[in-house]
Protein backbone atom coordinates (compact mmCIF):
# COMPACT_ATOMS: atom_id res chain seq x y z
CA UNK A 1 0.00 0.00 0.00
CA UNK A 2 1.02 3.72 -0.04
CA UNK A 3 -0.27 6.93 0.59
CA UNK A 4 0.30 10.08 -1.05
CA UNK A 5 0.76 13.96 -0.98
CA UNK A 6 0.86 16.74 -3.35
CA UNK A 7 0.23 19.68 -5.28
CA UNK A 8 -0.72 20.38 -8.86
CA UNK A 9 -0.88 23.18 -11.75
CA UNK A 10 -4.19 22.30 -13.84
CA UNK A 11 -5.66 23.51 -17.35
CA UNK A 12 -9.16 23.71 -19.12
CA UNK A 13 -10.40 23.54 -22.01
CA UNK A 14 -13.12 26.73 -23.09
CA UNK A 15 -16.55 25.53 -22.34
CA UNK A 16 -19.61 26.65 -23.60
CA UNK A 17 -22.26 27.44 -19.71
CA UNK A 18 -25.32 26.93 -20.04
CA UNK A 19 -27.58 29.42 -17.13
CA UNK A 20 -31.12 28.61 -16.25
CA UNK A 21 -33.60 29.69 -13.68
CA UNK A 22 -36.64 31.76 -13.20
CA UNK A 23 -36.44 34.67 -15.64
CA UNK A 24 -33.76 33.48 -17.78
CA UNK A 25 -32.41 30.64 -19.93
CA UNK A 26 -28.87 31.18 -21.91
CA UNK A 27 -25.79 30.13 -23.01
CA UNK A 28 -22.29 31.96 -22.32
CA UNK A 29 -19.96 30.25 -25.37
CA UNK A 30 -16.41 29.53 -25.58
CA UNK A 31 -15.80 30.46 -21.72
CA UNK A 32 -12.07 30.93 -20.28
CA UNK A 33 -10.94 30.17 -17.09
CA UNK A 34 -7.48 29.52 -15.64
CA UNK A 35 -6.67 27.37 -12.33
CA UNK A 36 -5.62 29.43 -9.29
CA UNK A 37 -1.98 27.97 -6.99
CA UNK A 38 -1.82 29.82 -4.17
CA UNK A 39 1.78 31.60 -3.54
CA UNK A 40 4.25 30.00 -1.61
CA UNK A 41 3.34 29.77 2.18
CA UNK A 42 3.16 27.85 5.17
CA UNK A 43 0.07 26.80 3.99
CA UNK A 44 1.65 24.01 2.21
CA UNK A 45 3.37 22.48 4.98
CA UNK A 46 1.05 23.60 8.16
CA UNK A 47 -1.40 20.76 8.86
CA UNK A 48 -4.08 23.07 9.84
CA UNK A 49 -3.96 24.85 6.27
CA UNK A 50 -3.13 21.79 3.86
CA UNK A 51 -6.39 22.12 1.54
CA UNK A 52 -5.63 26.00 0.87
CA UNK A 53 -3.11 25.39 -2.40
CA UNK A 54 -4.24 23.14 -4.98
CA UNK A 55 -3.65 19.50 -3.60
CA UNK A 56 -4.24 15.86 -4.23
CA UNK A 57 -4.46 12.98 -2.00
CA UNK A 58 -3.96 9.07 -3.34
CA UNK A 59 -4.64 5.62 -1.60
CA UNK A 60 -3.25 2.62 -3.07
CA UNK A 61 -3.52 -1.17 -2.54
CA UNK A 62 -1.80 -3.46 -5.02
CA UNK A 63 -3.86 -6.50 -6.04
CA UNK A 64 -1.61 -7.46 -7.28
CA UNK A 65 2.12 -6.97 -7.38
CA UNK A 66 1.83 -4.62 -10.80
CA UNK A 67 -1.55 -3.64 -10.56
CA UNK A 68 -3.26 -1.16 -7.92
CA UNK A 69 -6.61 0.08 -7.04
CA UNK A 70 -6.15 4.15 -6.23
CA UNK A 71 -9.07 6.19 -4.48
CA UNK A 72 -8.30 9.66 -3.87
CA UNK A 73 -9.06 13.44 -4.58
CA UNK A 74 -7.75 16.27 -6.85
CA UNK A 75 -8.54 19.50 -5.54
CA UNK A 76 -7.86 21.89 -8.72
CA UNK A 77 -9.23 24.87 -8.63
CA UNK A 78 -11.08 26.51 -11.85
CA UNK A 79 -11.59 30.55 -12.28
CA UNK A 80 -13.57 31.83 -15.19
CA UNK A 81 -11.73 34.70 -16.70
CA UNK A 82 -12.94 38.42 -15.95
CA UNK A 83 -12.08 40.25 -18.57
CA UNK A 84 -13.42 38.57 -21.30
CA UNK A 85 -16.30 39.17 -23.84
CA UNK A 86 -18.26 35.80 -24.73
CA UNK A 87 -20.90 34.95 -27.07
CA UNK A 88 -24.47 35.15 -25.78
CA UNK A 89 -27.27 32.55 -26.90
CA UNK A 90 -30.66 32.72 -25.34
CA UNK A 91 -33.39 35.21 -22.73
CA UNK A 92 -32.79 37.34 -20.01
CA UNK A 93 -36.33 38.85 -18.66
CA UNK A 94 -34.60 41.30 -16.33
CA UNK A 95 -34.28 44.47 -18.79
CA UNK A 96 -31.31 45.32 -16.96
CA UNK A 97 -29.01 42.35 -17.23
CA UNK A 98 -30.66 42.08 -20.40
CA UNK A 99 -29.20 45.70 -21.51
CA UNK A 100 -25.57 44.04 -20.90
CA UNK A 101 -25.96 41.87 -24.31
CA UNK A 102 -24.69 43.40 -26.95
CA UNK A 103 -24.90 42.08 -30.75
CA UNK A 104 -25.06 38.64 -29.41
CA UNK A 105 -22.27 39.40 -26.93
CA UNK A 106 -22.08 40.21 -23.15
CA UNK A 107 -18.95 41.80 -21.77
CA UNK A 108 -17.81 39.87 -18.08
CA UNK A 109 -15.48 42.37 -17.38
CA UNK A 110 -16.98 44.82 -14.84
CA UNK A 111 -18.83 41.67 -12.73
CA UNK A 112 -21.93 43.03 -12.80
CA UNK A 113 -23.20 40.26 -14.87
CA UNK A 114 -20.91 36.81 -13.58
CA UNK A 115 -18.67 36.02 -11.45
CA UNK A 116 -18.12 31.83 -11.49
CA UNK A 117 -15.41 29.83 -9.91
CA UNK A 118 -14.60 26.73 -8.12
CA UNK A 119 -11.82 27.36 -6.30
CA UNK A 120 -12.86 25.06 -2.98
CA UNK A 121 -12.62 23.80 -4.99
CA UNK A 122 -13.02 21.87 -8.08
CA UNK A 123 -12.94 18.64 -6.59
CA UNK A 124 -12.63 15.22 -8.35
CA UNK A 125 -12.86 12.15 -6.11
CA UNK A 126 -11.61 9.56 -8.08
CA UNK A 127 -11.07 5.75 -8.42
CA UNK A 128 -8.43 4.20 -10.86
CA UNK A 129 -6.36 1.27 -11.80
CA UNK A 130 -2.40 1.69 -12.40
CA UNK A 131 -0.32 -0.97 -13.84
CA UNK A 132 3.12 -0.95 -12.15
CA UNK A 133 6.67 -1.45 -14.17
CA UNK A 134 10.06 -1.31 -12.16
CA UNK A 135 12.70 0.93 -14.10
CA UNK A 136 15.34 0.32 -11.73
CA UNK A 137 15.86 -1.75 -8.79
CA UNK A 138 19.02 -0.78 -6.54
CA UNK A 139 19.41 -1.05 -2.89
CA UNK A 140 18.19 2.22 -1.56
CA UNK A 141 16.67 3.49 -4.78
CA UNK A 142 14.11 2.04 -7.33
CA UNK A 143 12.07 4.08 -10.29
CA UNK A 144 8.68 2.78 -11.21
CA UNK A 145 6.54 3.99 -13.94
CA UNK A 146 2.66 3.79 -14.03
CA UNK A 147 0.20 3.82 -16.20
CA UNK A 148 -3.27 3.94 -15.58
CA UNK A 149 -7.52 5.42 -16.00
CA UNK A 150 -9.79 6.28 -13.12
CA UNK A 151 -13.87 7.68 -13.12
CA UNK A 152 -15.39 9.54 -10.30
CA UNK A 153 -18.04 12.55 -8.73
CA UNK A 154 -17.34 16.48 -8.93
CA UNK A 155 -18.19 17.56 -5.58
CA UNK A 156 -17.52 21.83 -5.90
CA UNK A 157 -17.57 24.01 -3.64
CA UNK A 158 -18.93 26.92 -7.10
CA UNK A 159 -18.50 30.53 -5.74
CA UNK A 160 -20.79 31.80 -8.30
CA UNK A 161 -22.88 35.68 -8.24
CA UNK A 162 -25.40 35.78 -11.31
CA UNK A 163 -26.92 39.34 -11.94
CA UNK A 164 -27.87 40.71 -8.49
CA UNK A 165 -28.50 37.35 -6.66
CA UNK A 166 -26.42 36.34 -3.19
CA UNK A 167 -23.48 34.70 -4.16
CA UNK A 168 -23.80 30.84 -4.17
CA UNK A 169 -20.93 29.26 -2.23
CA UNK A 170 -21.32 25.78 -0.93
CA UNK A 171 -20.21 22.27 -1.54
CA UNK A 172 -22.77 19.65 -3.81
CA UNK A 173 -22.27 16.69 -5.72
CA UNK A 174 -22.50 18.85 -9.49
CA UNK A 175 -21.24 15.31 -12.24
CA UNK A 176 -18.77 13.10 -13.67
CA UNK A 177 -15.18 12.83 -14.21
CA UNK A 178 -13.57 10.23 -16.49
CA UNK A 179 -9.65 10.36 -17.11
CA UNK A 180 -5.72 8.68 -17.70
CA UNK A 181 -3.04 8.97 -15.93
CA UNK A 182 0.88 7.91 -15.99
CA UNK A 183 3.16 8.98 -13.43
CA UNK A 184 6.65 8.23 -12.46
CA UNK A 185 7.70 7.10 -8.69
CA UNK A 186 11.21 7.47 -7.47
CA UNK A 187 11.75 5.51 -4.17
CA UNK A 188 13.97 5.62 -1.82
CA UNK A 189 15.22 3.39 1.21
CA UNK A 190 11.82 0.52 -0.17
CA UNK A 191 9.34 3.25 1.75
CA UNK A 192 9.71 6.93 0.82
CA UNK A 193 8.22 7.96 -2.61
CA UNK A 194 8.26 11.34 -4.50
CA UNK A 195 6.02 10.98 -7.18
CA UNK A 196 5.81 13.39 -10.88
CA UNK A 197 1.98 12.76 -12.44
CA UNK A 198 0.09 13.85 -15.38
CA UNK A 199 -3.13 13.53 -15.99
CA UNK A 200 -5.51 14.22 -18.58
CA UNK A 201 -9.59 13.78 -18.39
CA UNK A 202 -13.02 15.06 -19.16
CA UNK A 203 -15.21 16.82 -16.88
CA UNK A 204 -19.58 17.12 -17.04
CA UNK A 205 -21.38 19.03 -14.53
CA UNK A 206 -25.15 18.99 -15.19
CA UNK A 207 -25.93 20.33 -11.78
CA UNK A 208 -23.66 23.76 -10.47
CA UNK A 209 -25.68 25.58 -7.60
CA UNK A 210 -25.31 29.65 -9.03
CA UNK A 211 -28.11 31.04 -6.50
CA UNK A 212 -29.18 29.93 -2.89
CA UNK A 213 -32.56 28.38 -4.52
CA UNK A 214 -32.10 25.01 -5.39
CA UNK A 215 -34.53 24.91 -7.78
CA UNK A 216 -34.61 25.66 -10.97
CA UNK A 217 -31.40 28.35 -11.03
CA UNK A 218 -28.44 26.06 -11.78
CA UNK A 219 -25.42 26.10 -14.83
CA UNK A 220 -24.07 23.27 -16.90
CA UNK A 221 -20.83 22.70 -18.31
CA UNK A 222 -18.27 19.72 -19.45
CA UNK A 223 -14.81 20.63 -20.45
CA UNK A 224 -11.30 18.43 -20.69
CA UNK A 225 -8.69 19.39 -18.23
CA UNK A 226 -4.74 18.32 -17.97
CA UNK A 227 -2.87 18.52 -14.39
CA UNK A 228 0.46 17.81 -13.66
CA UNK A 229 1.19 17.02 -9.65
CA UNK A 230 3.87 16.31 -7.67
CA UNK A 231 4.26 15.54 -4.05
CA UNK A 232 5.70 12.77 -1.69
CA UNK A 233 4.26 9.34 -0.50
CA UNK A 234 5.22 6.25 1.98
CA UNK A 235 4.90 2.72 1.26
CA UNK A 236 4.46 0.59 4.07
CA UNK A 237 2.96 -3.23 4.22
CA UNK A 238 5.36 -4.31 1.10
CA UNK A 239 6.84 -7.22 0.52
CA UNK A 240 9.52 -8.20 -1.84
CA UNK A 241 9.08 -11.96 -3.69
CA UNK A 242 11.72 -13.80 -4.47
CA UNK A 243 12.34 -14.17 -8.71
Amino acid sequence: MFVFWGWNRAGFSNSDIKFKGNGYDFTLNNVVAHDRPSELSMAYIDPTRLSIPQFNFRLAYFLKDNVALVVGTDHMKYVMDQDQTVGFKGNISDPKYASMVQNGEVNLKDEQFLTFEHTDGLNYVNAGLENYKNLLDKKNFDIYWAYGAGAGVLFPKSNVKLFSNERSDRYHIAGFGLDARTNINFVFWKHWMARVEGKFGYINMPDIKTTLNNKPDKASQDFVFYQVNFGIGYTFNTTKRSK
